[in-house]
């Protein structure tokens, strides 16, 4: 028997048993080493994410890692026994947005894992081979679950363009602001702030490359490149005040639809570039798992807790209670 823990609808979830899991044609079982819960799973189980992004009942987890257990007919059968980590965004393959490379705009309709599609806060995980990165065989499974939200810092970065000397700035310093604070500072800018109103993830911002980092305000329009990771309401507006006139902002958080100070009045007269970042393309998760594996990203270090899958309320409690001393979750069925 196999366990998953299943959320039937808003404010209703359980553990719940059944059989093994078969891959089907094109697919692979995972056995789930570990699985990273982030805000939008707890939109999923309190029912406030947008109903375009979610279906009930459905198993989330979307940040995982494992090793493959099973492969279904047409899979290499030697990827049975490697660790692997994998996208979340199934996608049609044959679209205008599919052939150009970013499969997660995929133009079928949205369809990720843990969100559309049952994840990984279970036993085992079944998903198409193609989504799969394998990892070195001596991979830390543990910090390899933080490969998805990775993948999104990278998607930001690599938007972003940074060139050696820039000024950069984060706003937020949670576990994606983290991320991008490490693959920015290989970026070598001449200053890497991070703003975050909680004092406790100043040492994170610090120790993740920041030059300097803290809850008092940064200066306005001076900065180079801004990345936003909060996705609050008024991050998106503090991210463009922070850039200089011809900078360039990527939000990566999805935030309050009238956030003040996002309009076209400010981004024309500023004449700023100002993007997107939808989860990640499948060149972004390449370049970091690329990086993870070159041990150019520190991803555990990000891990504050380690629960049981029969522990999920308890790790509910410590999302919603926003403290310091609480980084990444992680369930380890």
């Amino acid at each position: 028997m196999t366990r998953s823990l299943l959320v039937r609808a808003p404010g209703a979830y359980s553990l719940v048993t059944g059989d093994p899991p078969d891959p089907g044609a094109g697919e692979v079982v995972v056995g789930v080493a570990a699985a990273g819960i982030c805000g939008s799973d707890r939109e999923l189980v309190e029912g406030t994410r947008p109903a375009a992004f979610a279906r009930y009942p459905i198993v989330p987890g979307h940040e995982w890692s494992g090793v493959v257990t099973a492969a279904g007919p047409g899979v290499d059968p030697d990827l049975v026994g490697r660790p692997v980590a994998g996208e979340g965004f199934g996608n049609c393959q044959v679209c205008d947005r599919c052939r150009e490379g970013a499969a997660n705009l995929c133009s079928a309709g949205y369809d990720e894992t843990g969100f559309t599609r049952a994840g990984a806060f279970a036993d085992s995980l079944v998903l198409p081979a193609r989504l799969l990165h394998v990892l070195p065989g001596d991979a830390d499974l543990r910090a390899a679950a933080l490969l998805e939200p990775a993948s999104v810092a990278a998607a930001a970065v690599l938007t972003a363009r940074v060139e050696p000397g820039e000024r950069v700035a984060v706003v937020g310093a949670g576990t994606l602001g983290a991320l991008c604070l490490q693959l920015l500072r290989l970026r070598s800018p001449v200053e890497l702030a991070a703003a975050d109103p909680r004092a406790g993830r100043t040492a994170v911002a610090l120790a993740c490359g920041a030059t300097h980092a803290g809850a008092g305000p940064l200066e306005s329009g001076a900065y180079d490149v801004v990345i936003e990771t909060a996705g609050v309401a008024g991050s998106a507006a503090a991210a463009i005040a922070l850039a200089r006139r011809g900078g360039r902002v990527v939000l990566t958080g999805i935030p309050g639809e009238d956030d003040a100070g996002t309009g076209a009045a400010v981004i024309v007269g500023g004449q700023l570039t100002v993007s997107g970042v939808f989860g990640a393309s499948p060149s972004a998760w390449t370049h970091a798992v690329r990086l993870f594996a070159a041990g150019l990203l520190d991803l555990g270090s990000l891990v504050t807790h380690e629960l049981g899958l029969e522990e999920f309320g308890r790790a509910m409690e410590l999302l919603r209670g926003s403290r310091d001393d609480v980084g990444k979750i992680l369930l380890r069925p």
